[in-house]
């Protein structure tokens, strides 16, 4: 499934507002296209789960999308894309857990999301645009935040690209 959503929500911002508390991250290798190079990071795909029982459309378009400002080339990690490793952290109460790892393996390739994405619209995965791919379970179930972080390392290149955010829930009104 595509669900497109508003490139203002894309941000690199650690401080962020969400309405309430029953939004949660989770971390996904974000595509992005510039110049016809795609580019890989790894971003949250911060998601209202409450709205999400109404329409995952819904959910997806009401949260920001946090991401690393740092950015590879997918031909520098293409050749061992399958060692790249996803890895999130929640952090509620001062205590810091994880909340998700695994290998980017579990998630469809770049080249066929692309392909996908391409056979599905007409303009295709053109420059400007940003793909959040997929994740994979949580540890522990899915839970409110206070802080999440989000890494993706890469064991071959020996490096990793990080990004953490700040949660303040707004009241709920009316």
């Amino acid at each position: 499934m595509f669900y497109r959503v508003s490139a203002s929500l894309l941000t690199t911002a650690p401080n962020l507002e969400v309405i309430g508390t029953e939004s949660t991250g989770e971390v996904e290798f974000v595509l992005l296209n510039h110049d016809n190079e795609v580019w890989v990071g790894v971003g949250s795909d911060h998601t209202d789960r409450k709205a999400e029982t109404t329409g995952v459309t819904l959910s997806k378009q009401l949260c920001p999308k946090p991401m690393a400002p740092e950015l590879w080339a997918l031909a520098d990690v293409e050749p061992h894309w399958d060692a790249l490793i996803l890895r999130s952290c929640a952090e509620s109460g001062g205590q810091r857990t994880l909340y998700q790892e695994g290998n980017v393996s579990a998630v469809r390739h770049p080249r066929d999301l692309i392909r996908l994405y391409q056979n599905r619209d007409r303009q295709g995965f053109v420059g400007g645009m940003a793909m959040f791919c997929g994740t994979f379970g949580v540890i522990g179930g899915i839970r409110w935040a206070d802080k999440f972080s989000i890494e993706m390392e890469d064991p071959v290149l020996r490096r990793r690209m990080t990004h953490s955010y700040q949660l303040r829930p707004l009241p709920i009104e009316g």
